[in-house]
């Protein structure tokens, strides 16, 4: 069952961020022309750049490069999951999975899962919120998964900070 955050991206703080919480936002098209710039721009790979020899590949036509889909996930998460207003960065990801190919035309959601949100021990006006992203495809299978790291600013709306910890399984 998805969640639907209490507030938008710009307002957004570490408190916001809920363990089991499961957000889902919509949508982006993956256009020909970017799939095959982007392959010629950083991944020369025939099936990412060349429609007549992808005909013969194993996906049997030009695909998108898996870092061009991490591209197009990452736009989605920025605008819709990350915060505008307490976002710090992140130190990285894991567990980065491209499932199944994505081909020109299909239409990107992602789904994002929060496993744990705590505070840091040594900044405690920060918070450690981990997720594990979903990447499906228009027909809801899943194409691109990790799990990712982000920092977030602590609202530091009552004066005291409490620590908190919750961490669930990966799922």
């Amino acid at each position: 069952m998805t969640s639907k955050f209490k507030t938008e991206p710009d307002d957004r703080y570490f408190e916001d961020y809920i363990p089991g919480a499961v957000h889902e936002f919509c949508c982006i098209s993956v256009d020909e022309q970017e799939v095959l710039e982007f392959g010629k721009r950083y991944v020369p790979l025939s099936y990412h750049i060349d429609k007549e020899a992808a005909k013969n590949s194993i996906n049997g036509g030009v695909i998108a490069s898996g870092w061009h889909t991490a591209a197009l996930m990452m736009r989605v998460y920025a605008e819709n999951y990350l915060s505008k207003l307490a976002n710090l960065g992140s130190p990285g990801g894991d567990e980065l999975r491209w499932d199944k190919p994505v081909f020109p035309g299909d239409v990107l959601s992602v789904r994002a899962t929060v496993l744990e949100a705590r505070r840091a021990e040594s900044r405690p006006d920060r918070g450690i919120v981990r997720t594990f992203i979903e990447v499906l495809n228009q027909k809801r299978e899943v194409v691109m998964s990790m799990k990712m790291v982000n920092l977030s600013e602590v609202a530091m709306r009552r004066g005291k900070l409490k620590r908190s910890r919750c961490v669930l399984p990966h799922p």
